[in-house]
């Protein structure tokens, strides 16, 4: 079989090689899960059983917690402190909170109709479903998607980003461990290039869960219309921050470095622009950018890393192109901007955390996703002006607001047309609530009880309890 190396980006050397699958790998793939939910006894284990299987998996993911998380970030050069603290613990309660609420989600629901009729609603599992992961989080969006599609009764082919597909391999390792059924969970490493006209346009492919850039659900949608499969597309952002000027200006300035550097901000619900009331501008801009010169980069199993490399030299050349756009454009940058010259980093895929500043909202900087290290901050006057420079753009993920007026942000929080809102907070993610976004950001949720029954159908059923005839059974009785 076809090998692919997989690159440290914090070093630029080989970290390993794995398979890659071709169109008949993935062929085969969908065959083994489409036998193994018509044929296998995968649906017809018990709920109980199933939920011991999650168990099972989640155990598994925390006794191989410190392995897990150094391959994370190796693979992907995010700090150690991230994927310790939480990629792996919450890519296991994932598992845990999915197995605890399987049964309260799946309960059946009965109806009684004002005609005396009776209705019953069943989720059912949908059947085969391919989970599409990305780059960024490729341990904890598995897990995310895993977890439901599982819980729900299906049948999954994993399909990891190519860049990034070690702790996914191992997360089927731990799943085959935990003793579910051949050919419940398949995985196909490739790129999507290769395999995913076949993957996503297959009639014996139920679901397709995407997770990743605009452009490419885009094309997920196209091949998956063949046979009009259920989608969940949870794809770019282009998120605003608000700051009032009533904020708690630390809190804020503090919240804001992270919602845009974290994770080399290579997030989708990156806060890429900034809006600052103008009575509090010059100073937020004074400590943010302070703070933003002093953000330590650095390969990620280094304790003091608080930021690590971009995912591969295609990606920081795509971030290096929107600076030099927005300078061209005329936006001025306040810091950062080039490629560190540390010898300690010169062989990775390092960028500095770049501010921008003189940001009009017509420039592609303001406009685009560029999925890397580089923010916008730009001023307003009224909360009005806030709502529409947030709402100007093609995506609606997600927002902050920062405000010491619970009340005035949460009514500011319903003008906004975005997925989700954080209010004094970024980035918190709860098994418990859905998450997904507007407009091109996607659509359907992951995660709480709506992104759960995403991965199952609803089933009617209907009957009459009189025991007489009905009025059907009259109805060409007569001619």
């Amino acid at each position: 079989m076809k090998t692919e190396k997989v690159i440290n980006p914090a070093t630029g050397a080989v970290l390993a090689e794995v398979p890659c699958a071709d169109k008949e790998d993935i062929k085969r793939a969908i065959a083994q899960a489409r036998r193994a939910f018509d044929h296998g006894p995968w649906t017809k284990v018990s709920l109980t059983q199933r939920k011991e299987y999650l168990l099972k998996i989640a155990q598994g993911i925390m006794d191989r917690a410190e392995q897990l998380a150094q391959l994370e970030t190796k693979n992907t050069g995010k700090p150690i402190k991230e994927t310790t603290f939480m990629d792996i613990p919450s890519s296991a309660k994932t598992f845990e909170y999915f197995a605890h609420n399987l049964e309260r989600y799946l309960k059946s629901k009965r109806m009684n109709l004002d005609s005396g009729a009776q209705s019953y609603l069943f989720p059912e599992s949908r059947g085969v479903v391919v989970l599409i992961v990305p780059w960024n989080y490729p341990l904890l969006i598995a897990s995310w998607k895993l977890a439901q599609a599982l819980a729900a009764g299906n049948t999954v082919i994993l399909k990891p980003s190519s860049l990034t597909a070690l702790t996914a391999l191992e997360l089927v390792k731990i799943a085959k461990e935990a003793g579910l059924p051949n050919g419940v969970v398949n995985v196909i490493n490739a790129p999507g290039a290769t395999v995913g006209s076949v993957l996503c346009s297959d009639s014996r492919v139920d679901m397709i869960s995407f997770t990743g850039s605009t452009q490419t659900g885009q094309e997920i949608m196209r091949l998956a219309s063949s046979s009009t499969k259920k989608l969940i597309m949870e794809l770019g952002g282009k998120s605003a921050s608000i700051i009032l000027a009533d904020c708690d200006l630390e809190t804020a300035v503090g919240g804001a470095l992270t919602s845009i550097f974290l994770n080399q901000g290579q997030m989708c619900t990156a806060m890429s622009r900034i809006l600052i009331d103008k009575k509090i501008f010059s100073q937020f801009v004074e400590q943010f950018v302070e703070k933003a010169k002093k953000i330590k980069l650095g390969n990620g199993l280094d304790s003091k890393t608080q930021m690590g490399p971009l995912i591969s030299a295609q990606q920081r050349e795509k971030v290096i192109a929107y600076v030099e756009q927005g300078k061209k454009e005329g936006a001025k940058i306040l810091c950062g901007g080039k490629i560190p010259q540390s010898p300690e980093l010169k062989n990775g895929f390092f960028f500095e955390p770049t501010v921008f500043g003189q940001v009009d909202e017509q420039m592609s900087i303001f406009q685009e996703e560029i999925f890397g290290p580089v923010v916008c901050l730009s001023e307003f006057s009224q909360e009005e002006e806030a709502q529409r420079l947030a709402n100007d753009s093609n995506f609606g993920l997600a927002c902050c607001i920062w405000s010491s007026d619970l009340e005035r942000a949460k009514n500011l929080s319903r003008k906004i047309n975005a997925g989700t809102i954080w209010i004094n907070t970024y980035g918190m993610f709860y098994n418990e609530a859905p998450y997904g976004g507007f407009k091109q950001s996607g659509f359907g949720k992951e995660l709480g009880r709506e992104g759960f029954l995403e991965y199952t159908r609803l089933k009617h059923v209907n009957l009459d309890p009189s025991g007489e005839k009905p009025l059907v059974s009259y109805w060409y009785a007569f001619g």
